[in-house]
């Protein structure tokens, strides 16, 4: 994936595969520390991926090159949020991209999406749409993919590439209630090489939020509270088996001016709240868009 960044000359972190605990001290010594290692396959959610500090911590690694080798090591970067550009591309090459939207993470797991991005630039925003997808088209890609991005404000291109998940993704998930086509009609069209459908936002700013499993092992005993805290919300349950942690199901709740982000988020957040826990658990209010922004 990175070296398809390269060819593309997209904006790009350092990074090298690495196949042993000397080459990843090297990379580090070379770039800076810290850096991020992460696993060729199987990472998701924050799985696969650590932050090393120094070459003595690297020496702690031998473990991960035993079990998968070459890694891919990365320079660590510095960013102010965290972005996704979807598209979708049919295999007759036609393509469109959703607005680019905020992504919030709490311990490696998606949490929240705020779309389209506030406060972004328009031409980063235009940017990164293209760039995801000239992605699409160099790597030849039919259905849906989510290309996840760190701004960087005032430093190259303002973003740099973060990682690719060709399929419907978390960060497309507001799609459903706050876009003319969601993200899985649109991944349908794609793949049936049908016309594609608009990706215009029906509303000003869309929140969605996750919710983990929690104490709450009877999700739609909690669906009439639930429901009735928030008559606008659009509840989306996965229906898996309920486990601390494990991605359940996703709030979904418009706003009808930008300046209502943090009262929309707020109310999500307490019908998700609610869901996970079962009861009117008491608001877990989040941060200001300024704090996470």
């Amino acid at each position: 994936m990175r070296a398809a960044i390269d060819r593309l000359e997209l904006p790009n972190p350092a990074w090298a595969s690495v196949d042993n605990v000397a080459d990843l001290v090297s990379f580090g010594d070379a770039t800076g520390w810290p850096v991020v290692l992460k696993t060729p396959r199987g990472g998701y959610d924050g799985k696969g991926v650590r932050v090393i500090n120094s070459a003595e911590e690297a020496a702690g690694t031998e473990d991960w090159f035993q079990a998968m080798s070459p890694l891919l090591a990365e320079a660590k970067v510095e960013f102010t949020r965290e972005l996704s550009a979807l598209v979708a591309r049919t295999p007759d090459g036609e393509a469109r991209a959703w607005p680019v939207v905020h992504t919030i993470q709490v311990n490696g797991v998606c949490d929240e999406v705020i779309a389209p991005a506030l406060d972004i630039p328009v031409e980063v925003a235009a940017a990164a749409e293209d760039a995801a997808l000239r992605i699409a088209g160099e790597l030849g890609v039919t259905g849906v993919l989510a290309v996840e991005m760190f701004e960087t404000p005032g430093v190259g291109a303002g973003f740099l590439i973060n990682e690719l998940a060709m399929r419907p993704h978390n960060t497309g998930h507001w799609t459903q209630d706050g876009a003319v086509t969601s993200q899985f009609e649109q991944h349908l069209r794609a793949i049936l090489n049908l016309p594609l459908g608009a990706t215009d936002a029906l509303a000003p700013v869309t929140v969605m939020k996750n919710f983990l499993g929690g104490g709450n092992q009877d999700l739609y005993s909690a669906f009439p509270l639930a429901l009735a805290s928030e008559p606008a919300a659009k509840v989306h349950c996965y229906g898996k088996s309920v486990r601390p942690g494990r991605k359940i199901g996703h709030v979904n709740l418009i706003g009808a001016s930008t300046a209502d982000v943090d009262s929309v988020r707020r109310r999500a957040t307490m019908v998700a709240n609610i869901i996970r826990d079962g009861r009117a658990a008491a608001d877990e209010a989040p941060h200001t868009f300024e704090e996470t922004a």
